[in-house]
């Protein structure tokens, strides 16, 4: 056994051709993968999940002729909002990651169907600030107000300390894929000389 090995605790020593404590068994499903990476039967729930309401946002949104970035956009511009912050075409340019043709698309799109105002606010006059317009809100929750029910009935089957340990898994999940992908959206070491 080597130095190192001898300072771990027992649980975490390993022999030579052994698998460590963060890989898996030479054999086992999914051959090669760390120990502590999630759950593949979760995961795939979670991709299920994440298919099922963009399958759902399509539907809806297609009902309704708005586009998928058409509804993030709102997503983002009622998220700001609710935080008493300022929505401009830069904030949905940098979080939806559009160009600045596209981003000047979906402005247009979203106010010549009645869904947001253009105003130009406070002391810097040249700054354009979205507002969502009561049609918005109406038609968002027309278009959301099924999938919120059915949503609905499905928690009712949970106790609150149930919801209550969902919810801080989803939180954890939403804060883990925003990690990753700052991480992916890092410059790779290897490139960066």
């Amino acid at each position: 056994m080597s130095d190192t090995a001898a300072t771990r605790p027992e649980a975490e020593r390993t022999e030579p051709g052994e698998a460590g404590p963060n890989e898996a068994e030479p054999g086992e499903a999914g051959q090669g993968r760390p120990q502590n990476a999630a759950p593949q039967e979760l995961v795939r729930l979670l991709q299920n999940f994440t298919l099922e309401a963009n399958h759902y946002v399509d539907a809806a949104g297609g009902r309704n002729d708005m586009h998928r970035t058409d509804l993030n956009a709102l997503a983002v511009i009622m998220r700001h909002t609710a935080a008493g912050k300022v929505v401009t075409p830069g904030v949905l340019r940098t979080e939806l990651r559009l160009s600045s043709p596209a981003t000047t698309a979906l402005v247009d799109r979203l106010h010549a169907s009645g869904h947001v105002v253009r105003e130009r606010l406070g002391t810097d006059r040249r700054q354009v600030q979205l507002q969502m317009t009561p049609k918005a809100y109406k038609d968002g929750s027309a278009m959301f107000m099924p999938l919120a029910i059915r949503m609905g009935k499905a928690m009712a089957a949970y106790s609150s300390e149930e919801l209550e340990l969902v919810t801080r898994f989803m939180t954890d999940m939403v804060e883990a894929t925003l990690a990753a992908r700052e991480e992916a959206t890092q410059p790779d070491a290897a490139h960066s000389t």
